[in-house]
């Protein structure tokens, strides 16, 4: 199940687990120190407390009990607060809990009361709320009580002004270094797909360096040779098709001359035709190899000057047909492209509307700044739907009729869809609504 913010990359993926990470390595350490702080503020204000409250009790054993009062009363501090009873204190608070309890007893029994054999008679320790009020009752020797109150400041784990700064500073820095990692080591692989994606486009696509860590070079290796292997093959494949069509040549030719010595009229017409056709599928093998393996490079083309040159070329061939071919779309259009290719290619589709159709309409468009749309529209009969993706098939002709003048030879799509795709992109065909056939070719920009 997709997350709806889940990233959709990998690099976006990792730089996400290893910030979620992060954070809960800095909230955890946060914690810890908030609860260090607070034992330690705690410890230094317990131990604070013991240190004022045994101040004042020594005192008080150490003053004559009839000036007591007047000497405890030179003594005030604001936030403490101390009186003389004849009883213990009696407050409505809960008795402090013993962890703190057991400290402030801890730091008070540590500083010297007084004589050295003087020790504590009775202590008794209350506080209240979130220990920011605290009574303390000591019984002096005479029987008399020393009760004082003491009002604590609240525990502030994040009082130092620096600290949340720095710690905002390390996080980002954490997170800065994180995100510039994972790009880096993501790096690698993004090349690969872009390399993978110009193998599809080009056979003949320049290998990737075989640098970087163990693992990278490693991938690189084995993604160079499996493209060294798929170009043998093509390129076995090519030329054994290519040597066939070539070496059909001179047989074809010879069968030429000696169809000329049948005496039957009829027969050596139907032979020659035979032949003629014959011939013009070695012409079209011929041409669908050299196209396989045409390393012509990549050049800025202005796109609806090459349509309607191949329009107007297409009018000059077939003169009756020129009513039956427009145009429409932006007057200038550059793309990156190879023009001869891109051009036999437009051409095989036009013609092929032209013969199937009786027209032609080629529309242009640019749905999104990544790619422009080229249609070849036609008034046709169309295609049936199960022939639609076989009509790219080598040799594949949807004119049942095997004639020469309407069914063609059966490579003008393929090479059509060969050229598009190393181009980097895709032809499609779709029967229209209306009648006729769509063929809808996409390409970068």
């Amino acid at each position: 199940m997709r997350l709806p913010l889940w990233p959709a990359s990998l690099a976006g993926r990792t730089a996400a687990v290893l910030l979620i990470g992060l954070v809960l390595v800095q909230g955890a350490g946060l914690t810890i120190h908030a609860l260090d702080r607070l034992d330690v503020q705690r410890l230094a204000q317990m131990r604070d407390l013991a240190f004022r409250a045994v101040g004042l009790y020594r005192t008080m054993i150490l003053t004559d009990p009839v000036h007591r009062a007047h000497v405890l009363n030179d003594m005030h501090r604001s936030d403490l607060g101390a009186v003389l009873s004849p009883v213990p204190p009696s407050v409505d608070m809960p008795e402090m809990p013993p962890p703190e309890q057991r400290l402030l007893r801890v730091h008070m029994n540590l500083l010297p009361v007084g004589a050295p054999a003087m020790r504590w008679q009775d202590l008794v320790i209350y506080g209240g709320g979130p220990m920011r009020s605290v009574v303390l009752g000591m019984r002096l020797p005479d029987g008399q009580w020393l009760n004082v109150t003491a009002h604590l400041e609240p525990l502030r784990p994040w009082h130092s002004p620096t600290f949340l700064v720095a710690f905002v500073l390390m996080t980002l820095a954490a997170a800065l270094l994180t995100l510039w990692t994972v790009r880096r080591l993501i790096a690698p692989v993004r090349v690969l797909a872009e390399a993978a994606e110009g193998l599809g486009r080009d056979v003949n696509a320049p290998p990737l360096p075989e640098d970087g860590p163990s693992e990278v070079r490693t991938a690189a290796i084995a993604f160079n040779t499996m493209a060294l292997r798929i170009r043998r093959f093509v390129q076995d494949r090519t030329e054994l098709l290519t040597a066939i069509g070539h070496d059909l040549r001179t047989p074809i030719t010879r069968l030429k001359l000696r169809a000329e010595f049948v005496e039957d009229d009829e027969q050596r017409a139907k032979i020659l035709g035979d032949l003629e056709e014959l011939e013009a599928m070695v012409s079209a093998t011929l041409a669908f190899g050299r196209d396989a393996r045409t390393t012509e490079p990549l050049s800025p083309i202005d796109l609806p000057e090459l349509l309607r040159t191949i329009l107007d070329e297409t009018g000059d061939a077939w003169p009756d047909m020129q009513d039956r071919l427009r145009y429409e779309g932006p007057s200038h259009l550059t793309v990156q492209a190879r023009p001869l290719s891109l051009k036999r290619a437009i051409v095989n589709l036009i013609t092929n509307a032209i013969h199937y159709g009786g027209s032609a309409a080629v529309r242009l468009s640019v749905p999104d700044p990544g790619a422009v749309l080229v249609e070849v529209e036609d008034d046709g009969p169309g295609i049936p739907p199960a022939e639609l993706d076989r009509v790219f098939e080598p040799f594949h002709r949807g004119e049942p009729s095997r004639s020469r003048e309407t069914g063609g030879v059966g490579l003008g799509l393929p090479i059509a869809r060969n050229i598009i795709r190393a181009h980097g992109g895709d032809v499609a065909l779709a029967n229209r609504s209306a009648g006729g056939l769509r063929v809808t070719v996409t390409l970068p920009v």
